[in-house]
């Protein structure tokens, strides 16, 4: 995520180009930084890149002017780049000024909401290439600037990290990862607590402001060697941090009232660092028969049997569903390798064969199950259901009819957990919030446990959980959703397709008429302004275009609504679906001139 170059060792730079004129700046900046660099690894790979592009090197230019194009930016998911030298990617450097620029914040953010009171930070941290290095020169730096530190005793999900800002009153926490990005990124993650946020944000990511005065602290730090590291003084947290999570997240289960747990589960935490927390919440909530995929159980930085560490990609549960099919299980559980995320795969009773569900198949499944558990509970209805503006409608339906408020927030857990008074929060890119007093993020292992006990409640009623979603349609329409993802090298490409939208608005989707159109950079009562194009037609369908906040894609949700009689019109009314789906699909192509 480069943005305006601001200073790599702390002295000012101008963004480096291609002009053989820039030329000598960029060696001279790039053997600067080599000089300073305190990591003998990166400083040896820049002086060679150095030495390559000197020799004419194309490649290794190329690489290197990327590497000085600018410093990266706080953006959906905080810092996340490649690793590598040079302030555009992620290394011991930005990180110590990363470090200091929230530290920095959190000191006068706590001194202004509690004078006297000393900041607390928790810092957490996966199993990726430098994810322990980052977080215990973090850990040093807070400590330097006077902050009370602790750090997470081994690699760990980020759920936990989560969990342990809220559970240790901390005013501030870090999780280093790169979530399911490909092996070479790595990432910084900040959370905030306490003192330095509103209520409904606490143990929540950052949001605006907090993200541009955490990024204009970080601008303010001076030279690397002004920044200090302490030697020691942090504490390294006892185990019983996990032990404490892994009772908390068992104990969600209601056996009570679900007793059922005959459940054959295969798990795989996609060589991340999910496996063990996961395998130990779903059998403390007696699920106990729970393969693992052996090929993908233990941490592993390289990902080797995946393409992308991802569940949403094709093939990243290749191996699960292998496995599924061996021992004849019941259902896949999958997470991604920092485990906030859960994908579901079952045999679809129609067709015979394994497949995935979506993200909204899945946000609908959980919504619907908590409904279900609210309702033997003691309280009366009260409460929020929530899901991101490109989500399904679905669980907008489901929270009405049984007396639930709803709201739609802009994409992004960190918009979705800050929902005041939140039940229950999804989006559709497999991101579940289903104890929102315990993570205030998406937890795909809490997820998990709760999407055990809605499959084996269905298995005992001799259905699955296609079944279950079939009597979701039954009562609320048949709600069917597919993607577009445009990835493009010029990142001016999707200025170049929104305006082109904008300017000439589509009249009609798959034979419908565009009856709502709304800007969304224009902002509305409900929702803050964000680049996205939202058209609603006749038939209900609707079609969200907006640019990626992570990744140089241009998105395109959509969605078709169909209403069903009876289970003997469920055959029908899917054909009709995929086929409206499908003519929306060729339209939106066309619409931006593909």
């Amino acid at each position: 995520m480069p943005g305006t170059a601001s200073g790599s060792l702390g002295d000012s730079f101008v963004p480096m180009t291609s002009s053989d004129a820039d030329f000598p700046q960029l060696l001279s900046a790039a053997r600067n930084w080599a000089a300073q660099d305190p990591d003998p690894a990166t400083a040896a790979a820049l002086t060679e890149l150095v030495q390559l592009s000197s020799d004419g090197v194309p490649a290794a230019r190329q690489e290197l002017e990327d590497s000085f194009s600018g410093t990266l930016q706080f953006g959906t998911a905080g810092l996340r780049a490649e690793l590598g030298p040079g302030p555009n990617r992620m290394n011991r450097v930005v990180v110590r000024r990363a470090a200091a620029g929230f530290a920095a914040f959190l000191t006068a953010a706590v001194a202004e909401a509690s004078p006297g009171a000393r900041p607390r930070a928790v810092v957490g941290y996966d199993a990726r290439y430098n994810s322990d290095i980052f977080a215990e020169e973090t850990a040093a730096v807070f400590t330097a600037a006077g902050i009370e530190t602790f750090l997470m005793p081994q690699a760990l999900p980020t759920p936990l990290l989560a969990y342990a800002v809220r559970a240790l009153d901390c005013d501030g926490g870090v999780m280093v990862t790169a979530s399911h990005n490909p092996p070479q990124d790595n990432g910084y993650k900040v959370y905030l607590g306490r003192h330095a946020v509103e209520e409904s944000g606490r143990g929540a990511q950052i949001v605006a402001p907090y993200d541009a005065r955490i990024a204009a602290e970080i601008d303010r730090v001076g030279t690397l060697d002004s920044i200090t590291l302490a030697p020691a003084g942090w504490t390294v947290l006892e185990p019983s941090i996990t032990a404490d999570y892994e009772a908390a997240v068992a104990a969600l289960a209601l056996p009570a009232q679900f007793p059922a747990r005959d459940l054959k589960i295969v798990l795989t935490p996609m060589h991340g660092v999910g496996g063990d927390t996961a395998v130990a919440v779903l059998q403390a909530a007696g699920f106990d028969d729970v393969t693992l995929v052996s090929e993908q159980a233990r941490p592993d930085p390289d990902f080797p049997t995946v393409n992308f560490p991802n569940p949403e990609e094709p093939g990243a549960l290749d191996l699960a569903l292998e496995t599924a099919a061996r021992v004849d299980a019941d259902i896949v559980l999958a997470n991604d390798p920092d485990a906030d995320r859960a994908a579901v795969a079952a045999k679809d009773p129609d067709t015979g064969a394994w497949r995935m569900l979506r993200g909204d198949e899945v946000g609908a499944l959980l919504g619907a199950h908590i409904v279900a558990r609210l309702a033997g509970g003691e309280t009366a209805a009260h409460g929020v259901f929530a899901n991101s503006i490109v989500s399904s409608r679905l669980l907008a339906q489901i929270a009405a009819a049984s007396g639930y408020a709803h709201e739609e927030t802009l994409t992004g857990f960190k918009w979705i957990s800050r929902v005041p008074g939140l039940l229950y929060g999804y989006e559709e890119a497999l991101g579940y919030c289903v104890a929102p007093e315990l993570v205030r993020d998406k937890d795909g292992i809490s997820a998990a446990v709760l999407i055990a006990e809605l499959a084996a409640a269905a298995k005992a009623d001799g259905k699955t959980i296609f079944d279950t979603l079939d009597e979701l349609y039954l009562v609320h329409g048949l709600h069917a959703s597919d993607q577009l993802s445009i990835r493009v090298a010029d990142l001016g490409l999707l200025d170049a397709m929104m305006n082109r939208l904008r300017v000439s608005p589509p009249e009609s989707f798959g034979g419908s008429a565009v009856e709502t159109f709304k800007d969304l950079a224009e902002g509305s009562e409900n929702l803050p302004p964000t680049d996205g194009l939202l058209y609603l037609t006749k038939d209900l369908s609707r079609v969200i275009i907006r640019p990626s906040g992570t990744e140089p894609k241009l998105k395109c949700y959509l969605e078709v609504i169909r209403s069903v009689g009876s289970a003997a019109e469920l055959p029908e009314a899917r054909q009709a679906a995929r086929a409206a789906l499908d003519g929306v699909l060729g339209d939106v192509r066309e619409a931006l001139g593909l």
